[in-house]
């Protein structure tokens, strides 16, 4: 029963901080919305930095399972289309990291050196799948431009529900589609005519 109480306090957690943002939401009206007692929510979590903690744990796992790489060939640019989609059906999900970062960062030494690493580790990934594009000959670029292009890659990703927030996008869900489309056109540049002409019909495809 304890453990179903803290899951359900996890879970309602997360939907508020997501639809009200989390600054705006403490653990009185994390208990009031679960008509429990805040002793009863303490019990559980010391604080609400506790839950964002633990809420912060079942991101990093999904997102280190997002920023797998293809093992035993070179990928292609449906490998990236996909981790792009799993990276931001992450964000979405998560979406409260994103939207308040810098308010959750600055307060949280701990959360800040665990999403640095989260960075660290989405930067490696945008490289090594870079660089394989470019040993399979489906991309065209020097060392240069594909580490530029990575590190591109990762900061639209990282910050793209902020500026269509600050854009005045009032459908998240359809800002992240046109943010995989943003990132996948980085690509194109570098990309072999044929590959170009599979991304634009997947792009066309995508935002109809």
């Amino acid at each position: 029963m304890a453990r179903d109480t803290r899951q359900r306090i996890l879970d309602a957690s997360l939907a508020m901080f997501n639809t009200q943002g989390e600054p705006h939401v403490t653990t009185n009206h994390i208990a009031d919305e679960l008509e429990i007692s805040p002793g009863n929510l303490y019990y559980h979590f010391r604080n609400k930095d506790d839950i964002i903690e633990q809420l912060f744990a079942r991101y990093e796992e999904r997102m280190d399972a997002a920023l797998e790489t293809p093992s035993g060939r070179l990928p292609g640019l449906e490998d990236i289309w996909l981790q792009l989609h799993l990276v931001f059906e992450c964000i979405w999900d998560y979406r409260f990291l994103y939207r308040d970062l810098v308010e959750i960062l600055s307060r949280n030494r701990r959360i800040r050196m665990r999403f640095a690493r989260i960075l660290k580790r989405a930067d490696d990934s945008a490289h090594t799948v870079m660089r394989g594009m470019s040993q399979a000959g489906i991309m065209r670029a020097s060392a240069a431009e594909l580490a530029g292009t990575a590190t591109n890659v990762l900061v639209i990703a990282t910050f793209w529900l902020n500026y269509a927030a600050a854009r005045g996008d009032k459908d998240e869900q359809v800002a992240i589609r046109h943010g995989i489309v943003q990132v996948m056109m980085l690509l194109a540049p570098f990309l072999r005519d044929a590959e170009r002409v599979h991304l634009n019909t997947l792009t066309q495809a995508y935002l109809d």
